[in-house]
């Protein structure tokens, strides 16, 4: 096997690629810290204990584990770095007061999650603490979007859902409560055959409500089709009345509910959102409500989120223009060296070519270049 193969859905990123996805970074990063968010870095490895503090079956699974040469204890590689920011913000912060986050780093998948998807996605989010009203779900929605139409993507659609539906509905029946995870996953592959032979031992009003789920799916009519066909618990009656204010508040956003579509749904508790644009199948963006999960670190806070990744989004991207810059010879001439400093310091990019060499480099466009001209070094427009 040649040396320089690398593992399935493993890849370089090159040059032109890579300047599209750190301007993207850069851009998002900045957006978010125009409404307030700090930013933190975790690590890229931890105890497993701590990394899987909250975290659901599908994230264990997507986790590549390995022991500690030091203390012996496992690791894991993250998949994911929402519970490792909840972390920092319970044990490390540990402040009272609201707290805004966000992150930007590589997270590393046992396998890809779409046929052609890297297993080193760039996660990029953000996440509010401490505060329990539906404003917080409501920012975090606005910065998702917002993060989306600072990249260029002006056409998005947001999938609204909200998990407190099934929970209400579950709770109320021991039978269908101790078949959850099934349950679970009939409604995200929105399997009503397999659903309405599992629901046969429930209550009729449980099975009527979840055999009614998987088609609780399109424009914002389906909050009032749902108030219709589902009990009228508390908790339903107001996860519908905030789903409603969401979609109210989704900017221009195409605004779709599905009521099965339910993932995340193990650490997830509140509203949960979905952002998909034209050009990929899948959601380019994930968030919602998770209030328990810094219980695990010892101090619950209430929190909700998102993050998407960067690799997957700037595919759709076009490949940025290249750079204008500057060619300059090579040469000790010390006034030379003071030209190039000071072109340099104002913003341009200047290139030294070596010696017997031309300049091949697909980032930049040489349009200009330093020349001698009465003793002085000056910048000139080729002929």
């Amino acid at each position: 096997m040649p040396n320089w193969l690398l593992p399935e859905n493993i890849a370089d990123v090159l040059p032109s690629e890579a300047r599209k996805i750190e301007e993207l970074r850069r851009l998002i990063l900045d957006n978010f810290r125009l409404y307030g968010y700090e930013l933190v870095m975790p690590p890229m490895l931890e105890y497993l204990e701590s990394l899987m503090a909250g975290a659901g079956e599908d994230t264990d699974l997507r986790t590549f584990k390995l022991i500690d040469q030091i203390s012996g204890r496992t690791m894991g590689l993250r998949a994911d770095m929402t519970i490792q920011v909840a972390r920092i913000d319970a044990h490390l912060l540990n402040r009272q007061s609201v707290t805004r986050l966000c992150y930007a780093g590589s997270v590393l998948h046992t396998r890809p999650q779409g046929l052609h998807a890297t297993r080193e996605p760039l996660q990029i989010g953000a996440e509010i603490y401490g505060h329990a009203g539906l404003e917080a779900d409501a920012e975090i929605q606005e910065l998702a979007l917002a993060s989306l139409a600072v990249a260029g993507f002006t056409s998005v659609r947001i999938d609204l859902c909200h998990v407190a539906v099934v929970r209400a509905i579950l709770e109320r029946d021991p039978k269908a409560k101790a078949q959850e995870a099934s349950v679970y996953a009939l409604l995200r592959a929105k399997d009503v055959p397999g659903l309405r032979k599992a629901a046969e031992a429930y209550a009729p009003e449980t099975r009527a409500a979840l055999l009614a789920l998987p088609n609780l799916y399109g424009d914002v009519s389906v909050i009032a089709r749902a108030r219709a066909a589902l009990p009228g618990y508390p908790e339903i009656r107001t996860a519908l009345d905030e789903l409603a204010t969401l979609a109210d508040l989704a900017n221009g956003a195409e605004v779709t509910i599905d009521l099965a579509d339910l993932r995340g749904y193990q650490y997830e508790s509140g509203a949960m959102f979905a952002l998909y644009v034209p050009g990929l199948p899948n959601a380019v963006a994930r968030g919602g409500r998770y209030d328990h999960v810094g219980e695990a670190f010892g101090r619950a806070r209430p929190a909700t989120g998102f993050s998407m990744d960067l690799r997957e989004l700037s595919r759709l991207l076009p490949i940025a223009e290249r750079k204008r810059s500057i060619r300059a010879p090579w040469s000790r001439d010390p006034a030379l060296r003071a030209a190039i400093a000071e072109l340099r310091r104002n913003g341009e990019v200047v290139i030294q070519h070596m010696p017997g060499h031309e300049n091949d480099q697909e980032e930049f466009d040489c349009d200009r270049c330093i020349v001698q001209e009465s003793g002085a070094w000056v910048v000139r427009v080729p002929e």
